[in-house]
Parts: structure tokens; sequence; C-alpha cells
């Protein structure tokens, strides 16, 4: 009888330690790995870091503000469009349960070579005449609402042309449609240089930047406060927080990069033919300080580089970044107190 009971209690013994064994390796195996994020440098899952981001327009006057989806952007790019308006790029890898995303407007044709840059699908509805020639050669990866009904819906909350929005699940099936791979070129191994884990860029040479004010765009008139409890940039435009429509929060940032470019019209409609190429100088901000940098391209598809006044490329803190694009001619109107 002892040896049966003996018996019977060591199967139920060994059963339980398998049982436990099962559980700790089906633990182990749902566990993602990470890797470091191109767009921010920061831990995020292999299946959102190593997936193409998206590079979506928005419309950023006074009837396409505030935009959704901007939280969720590891990059964010303003540049100026005609009308002394601007209009914003949000690079987003994890976009997958975004409520929606938008005001989603048309391209304008710098912007395709710094969607580029970080191998993106390029997102618009519609497009500037003078884009023309790189969409219709296929340059670039692209969902273009005029051609892709699948892509995109239309809101009842705004009415046109600032209620075409996405998500996920448009995003993808256009993507679908179009047949383009999410996974990233075999070459591509990023954008920006990171610091190092465990370590912080501070510029401390650099001048005080705790608000950096961009006057430069006359008609939003944006700019950006240093919290130094948080150690992060909240951005301001139409004399109030620039807020997420999602969400309601306000955007931050951690690293602001200002990219001075010559341009020249196209045309006297006020469309503008943006130097992305030949390089030129700038300022790198963030911790509430700012040094003077210069940047480079080797060619107009290629990767822009910024390097500080050594010729070191600079290194970014990990997290938000929002690029700046400061017209030549505008330069004086930008400030930092």
């Amino acid at each position: 009888m002892k040896r049966k009971l003996f018996k019977l209690l060591t199967g139920v013994l060994l059963s339980c330690t398998l049982a436990g064994s099962a559980v700790m390796v089906q633990a182990e195996e749902n566990q993602e790995t990470t890797v470091k994020s191109y767009l921010t440098g920061e831990d995020v899952s292999q299946s959102v870091g190593r997936r193409r981001p998206i590079a979506v327009m928005l419309g950023n006057d006074a009837d396409g503000a505030p935009q959704s989806g901007t939280e969720n952007a590891g990059v964010i790019y303003e540049a100026p469009v005609e009308g002394s308006i601007t209009r914003l790029m949000a690079i987003i890898e994890d976009y997958d349960n975004i409520p929606r995303i938008g005001s989603v407007r048309s391209c304008r044709d710098y912007f395709l070579f710094y969607a580029n840059e970080y191998d993106a699908i390029y997102s618009h509805y519609g497009q500037a005449v003078y884009a023309l020639q790189y969409l219709d050669q296929h340059l670039i990866d692209n969902l273009n609402g005029l051609t892709l009904g699948n892509a995109y819906y239309r809101s009842t909350d705004r009415v046109a042309p600032h209620n075409a929005y996405t998500d996920f699940s448009h995003l993808q099936a256009g993507i679908q449609s179009q047949g383009y791979s999410q996974d990233y070129k075999e070459d591509y191994n990023g954008h920006f240089q990171f610091a190092p884990e465990g370590t912080e860029i501070t510029l401390d040479r650099g001048v005080s930047a705790n608000v950096v004010k961009l006057d430069n765009f006359a008609h939003n008139r944006p700019w950006f406060e240093y919290n130094a409890e948080t150690r992060e940039y909240s951005r301001f435009q139409f004399n109030a927080p620039h807020i997420d429509q999602n969400t309601g929060n306000q955007l931050t940032c951690e690293n602001i990069i200002l990219q001075y470019s010559n341009y020249v019209p196209y045309d006297p409609n006020g469309y503008l033919n943006v130097d992305t190429q030949s390089g030129g100088e700038g300022m790198y901000v963030t911790r509430g300080k700012a040094i003077d940098i210069h940047w480079t391209k080797d060619s107009q598809w290629g990767i822009t580089h910024y390097y500080d006044s050594n010729n070191q490329e600079i290194q970014l803190n990990p997290g938000k970044t929002w690029v700046e694009i400061v017209l030549n001619d505008s330069v004086d109107s930008v400030s930092l107190q």
C-alpha cells in the first residue's frame, strides 16, 4: 500500500513539474525579441521595429489641426508649402492600434525625399504636379488616396479636404493591394545615430535653448518649451498647446533638428522647390541646449547626415525627433531663449 501511494505521489509531482515547465516554456516563447527602433533608438518589439514605417502627410493649417496619430510618430518633419502654411509628415512604425490617422493631405516632392530616408511607405492624398514625375515612375512606394480608395476613408466631423483619414486596416489593405514589402531593405541600417545605452547627450558647450521659436512659419508660429523635469520639449502652435486629437495629449519630443535649406519658387502660385540634397547649416537642440551643425547628403534619394563643428556626426538622445525645414531666407526669424 505504501509503495502504491509513493508511486502515486511521485506521478503527481512529476506531472506538476512537467506542467510547470510547459507553462514556463510557453511564457518564454511569448516574450518577443526587442530591437532598437530606427526612428527613436528605443527598445521596441521586433515585429514593430523591423517593419517599414509609414510616412503620412498631414494638413497643418487652422482647419487641419489638431492632427490624429502625431503622438505615435517617432519622427515628424515640418516644412513650408505654398500659402505660408506648413505641412507635417509623421513617420510612424507602431500604427496597429491608432484609432485614426490624419487628416491626410497631398504630396510635395521634397517630402518624398525625406520619407525615403527612412525606407518608409509614403501615405498621401493627391499631389502637386511637380511630384508626379517621381510618383509615376514608382520611385518610392506610396499610397495615393486619389487612386486607392481602400487605403483611406472620409470622416463626418470635418469638411473636405480636411476629412481624409486612415488606420491600420486601411493602410494594410492599401499596402497589400500594391504588393509592397513591409520589410526594410537588406542594406538599410537606420537614419540617426543615437547615444549609447546608459549615456546622455547634454550639449554642455551649447547655447541656452529652453524655448525654440519658429516665427519663420508665419501662419502657425510654432514653438517648443523645454521641461527640465521630463527632459522633453513640449510643442505649441496657433497660440496653444499642439495636441493629438486622438488623445488630447500635448506633443513632446527629445530632439529638434533645424535644417536650413535653399529653395527656389517653382511658379507664381507659390509651389516651392526645396533643395534637399546640396547640404547646408542648421542647429541641433536637446536637453535645453543647442549647437550649430551642418548637413550633407550624397544623393537625392540618400540619407541626410548631420555633423557638429568638429565634423563628427551628431548623436541624438533616444526618443522622438522633430525635423524643422527652415528656408535660408527666413533663418533670422528663428530664435532661441
